[in-house]
């Protein structure tokens, strides 16, 4: 059974940053593609940002040069690093991993991916 296990979420001000991490065991990910996804109240969930097996990423137009999706050496963990953040960012942050191996199509909807975190909540403050 996979599992993903988030961290790094918190309160922060504005313009604060925060660093997500998300957690599996082995190298889960090493031909997967793993995604962030967020869900604000009231709001369906919605894409944030994939890293490839091969290294492509892929971001929401919204994050775009404000968040940065890498994964670490051992394709064990994937970290979404968020700069400049705004209120509108606040959700709880999901990382998932997708349902598709060797593909470098990111898969921009919940259907593209089947194993998923608990989330993680990111409260950000004006």
């Amino acid at each position: 059974q996979v599992q993903l296990v988030e961290s790094g979420g918190g309160l922060v001000q504005a313009g604060g940053s925060l660093r997500l991490s998300c957690a599996t065991s082995g190298r889960t990910f090493s031909t997967y593609t793993v995604g962030w996804f967020r869900q604000a109240p009231g709001k369906e969930r919605e894409f944030v940002a994939a890293i490839s097996w091969s290294g492509d990423t892929y971001y929401r137009s919204s994050v775009k040069g404000r968040f940065t999706i890498s994964r670490d050496g051992f394709k064990s963990a994937v970290y979404l690093q968020m700069n400049s953040l705004k209120p509108e960012d606040t959700a709880i942050y999901y990382c998932a991993r997708r349902n598709t191996r060797w593909t470098t199509d990111p898969g921009y909807l919940e259907n593209d991916y089947d194993y998923w975190g608990q989330g993680t909540q990111v409260t950000v403050s004006s």
